[in-house]
């Protein structure tokens, strides 16, 4: 007989001695626990296999004696670094728990079991922020103003921008920096241009708030508010007020004159018009 035929064979014999074990020790906790095993089988950790013992041990110390305090409990009262070390069995080597230690679920003593589901099938990718609302409450309340990301309607998810198990970067978002991290969607905007708005190049969050604002486009205030918040006083967006006098957007008079600056800045992200001796319509964000 082939050798590699034998070491096939021996590797069935023990993955088919690895589910019966699995079967028969779920078998015996459904004794007790029968709406729970009956669950068990609907989600992953059943579909691979998975047993009771494989999480909670206990085992025949339990059977003879329930008591909770004999098996790894995954409740209200357990350690929870008791909780997630007996998750991180199994779940250590994955690539996206690799900055666990880092993150800010770990340093707050979130629960692994606070965020996923064990005994049922979980919910569908588009339910996520749900999960995340119940903490993250002032974010649900951003994500449904007036502008927003498409978050409250499934189009997108909390884990698209953010790595809830921990990242290196702030906020445990899945980027380098929130520039990088939105030119994943937003390509249009990453330049390089020949002329350059400094807070574009700095931090898309000087001008925007990711989750959702009031204003147009996920600007942090409406037009032309935002842009007095850097250029107040500057020439060009008043008006005359009689008597040689000029009334500069700083002031009460001249903050709300411009309806929205980007009608005639409209390249306000960057330009590449040419900026000569014939007009400065580049270094101006103008067409």
């Amino acid at each position: 007989m082939p050798r590699m035929f034998v070491r096939l064979s021996m590797l069935a014999a023990s993955a088919l001695l690895l589910f019966a074990g699995s079967a028969l020790a779920n078998e015996k906790c459904a004794t007790c626990h029968a709406d729970i095993a009956a669950k068990h089988k609907t989600t992953l950790h059943g579909k691979a296999g998975k047993d009771c013992l494989s999480c909670h041990g206990g085992g025949d110390a339990h059977i003879a004696n329930p008591s909770k305090n004999n098996i790894v409990r995954f409740s209200k009262g357990a350690a929870v670094k008791d909780q997630n070390a007996q998750c991180q069995q199994c779940h250590a080597k994955n690539q996206k728990l690799m900055f666990w230690d880092n993150s800010k679920h770990k340093q707050e003593d979130i629960a692994c079991v606070a965020c996923h589901t064990v005994h049922k099938a979980s919910k569908p990718y588009a339910k996520q922020p749900e999960k995340c609302f119940e903490c993250h409450k002032n974010v649900k309340a951003e994500a449904n103003k007036f502008s927003h990301h498409p978050i409250v309607e499934g189009k997108i998810s909390c884990s698209d921008c953010h790595n809830p198990h921990g990242t290196l970067s702030k906020n445990m978002i899945k980027a380098e920096n929130v520039n990088q991290l939105c030119y994943t969607c937003h390509a249009d905007k990453r330049g390089p241009y020949i002329n350059q708005h400094p807070p574009v190049e700095e931090d898309c969050m000087i001008c925007h708030a990711p989750h959702g604002t009031k204003a147009y486009k996920l600007t942090r205030e409406k037009m032309p508010n935002l842009c007095n918040s850097c250029h107040a006083g500057t020439h060009g967006t008043g008006f005359w007020t009689g008597s040689n006098s000029f009334s500069g957007p700083g002031t009460k008079s001249g903050r709300f004159f411009a309806q929205s600056c980007i009608n005639c800045h409209s390249n306000i992200h960057g330009s590449n018009a040419p900026t000569g001796t014939s007009g400065r319509h580049g270094q101006r964000f103008e067409r």
